[in-house]
C-alpha cells in the first residue's frame, strides 16, 4: 500500500461546485468498494468514528472496509452535500446492500468530515441507522460501481 501523501484535488477552501466535486468522487470511490484505493483519499494517520469503530490510519481503514464490505453485499451508495465551509463538508447519504441471508436494508446517515491542504480526509464522523425494507423497495438499481450520471439523486428520490 501506498504511504505517502500526496494531493488530492480538489483542496480547501471548498467552493459549492468543488464540495460538490469532492462529494462525487467519495461516492464513486466507496461504489467501487476497493479498500486499498479508498484509503489513499484520507491522511496516513486519518481518524474516524464510523458506528462503534474508531479506525485510525489507513492500515486500521483498510481493514474496516474489507470487513464492511465483505458483509454488505449488492453494496449501491448515494452522497449529498449538505453543507460546507473551508476545510469542512457535511453529507447525507443512503445506501443498499443485503446481508448474507439475502436480507435488504437501506442505510441511512450523516458524515462531518474535515480536510488537510492537500485535499486529503483527516477526519470522518459518521452517524448511520440501518432501515431493513424489502427487495422490491429497493431504489438504486444500477449495476455495480460507480452510480451513473443519469441516475437519481438522494433528493430526486424523495430520501
Amino acid at each position: 500500500m501506498n504511504t505517502t501523501q500526496e494531493a488530492r484535488p480538489p483542496c480547501p477552501p471548498f467552493t459549492r461546485e468543488t464540495a460538490i466535486q469532492k462529494v462525487r468522487m467519495a461516492e464513486d470511490g466507496w461504489n467501487n468498494r476497493d479498500p486499498e484505493r479508498v484509503a489513499l483519499a484520507y491522511t496516513i494517520d486519518s481518524q474516524w468514528r464510523n458506528r462503534v469503530e474508531f479506525p485510525v490510519g489507513r492500515e486500521q481503514i483498510i481493514a474496516f472496509l474489507a470487513r464492511k464490505w465483505a458483509k454488505e453485499h449488492e453494496y449501491r451508495l448515494i452522497k449529498e452535500l449538505w453543507a460546507y465551509e473551508g476545510n469542512l463538508i457535511a453529507v447525507r447519504f443512503a445506501y443498499e446492500w443485503h446481508n448474507d441471508n439475502g436480507e435488504w436494508f437501506r442505510s441511512y446517515g450523516n458524515e462531518n468530515w474535515e480536510f488537510n491542504q492537500d485535499g486529503l480526509m483527516q477526519y470522518r464522523h459518521a452517524s448511520i441507522n440501518d432501515l431493513p425494507i424489502k427487495e422490491t423497495e429497493r431504489k438504486f438499481h444500477w449495476p455495480q460501481g460507480r452510480r451513473p450520471d443519469d441516475h437519481p439523486g438522494l433528493s430526486d428520490l424523495g430520501l
